[in-house]
């Protein structure tokens, strides 16, 4: 059986070529995350892609590290031009965590791909700073009509969409707030319900407990 980064590689001229669906929804997107970075953010997305959102993106923040697991997709994304602050890596989605902590997590379009979404937020989770940000976009196909899951069935049967998970939004919400965030934003940008952005906060350590840390950290 071939390997989702293998699929990827497959299709990524093609999905390289293919047009925004919804470029004012895309780009009101963009704008919301590029409001929540700082000048001096130090910035992880994992599934970058062929990397138009990076190099949108990383002008925001103080360094970008772009990860895929797809030489493909690696491979047309170094072809353009982008900013210096941006660096596109070789990695799959839960090796990427070199050289963290960082003030922000990015993962557009990836949770729903992963085998276990509880074990990648975990490591999202344990690679931010304090009061560092996941930000989201995720497809919840669970909540979509039956004769579209059909097709995608369909789609998947002839190597033409990937192997994905049948999440539904109370689900995602659910997983991201128990691996350790607060949901600062959820909306819907364009007109498909199905694809919620989610703005997610780490969760502050209660302040008895960091007091337990440091003291500890004292003693050793």
């Amino acid at each position: 059986m071939a390997s989702p980064a293998n699929f990827w590689d497959g299709i990524a001229e093609r999905y390289a070529a293919r047009p925004i669906k919804d470029v004012a929804a895309y780009d009101a997107m963009l704008a919301d995350a590029a409001s929540r970075l700082k000048p001096t953010d130090r910035v992880l997305e994992l599934g970058c892609g062929t990397g138009s959102t990076a190099i949108r993106l990383a002008p925001y923040a103080a360094s970008w590290t772009a990860t895929d697991f797809s030489p493909e997709m690696l491979r047309i994304a170094r072809a353009k031009q982008a900013p210096d602050t941006l660096r596109f890596i070789l990695a799959d989605a839960q090796s990427a965590f070199d050289g963290g902590p960082y003030d922000a997590i990015c993962a557009f379009q990836l949770l729903h791909l992963v085998d276990d979404v509880s074990q990648l937020l975990a490591a999202i989770h344990a690679n931010l700073k304090p009061d560092g940000l996941l930000i989201s976009k995720t497809w919840c196909f669970a909540e979509m009509s039956l004769p579209l899951r059909a097709l995608f069935r369909i789609l998947r049967a002839a190597k033409l969409f990937p192997k994905a998970r049948a999440l539904t939004r109370s689900e995602l919400r659910q997983a991201i707030s128990a691996a350790g965030f607060d949901i600062a934003e959820e909306r819907v940008f364009g007109q498909n319900p199905h694809g919620p952005y989610i703005v997610a906060r780490k969760r502050p350590l209660a302040k008895e407990t960091l007091a337990a840390r440091q003291l500890l950290s004292a003693k050793g």
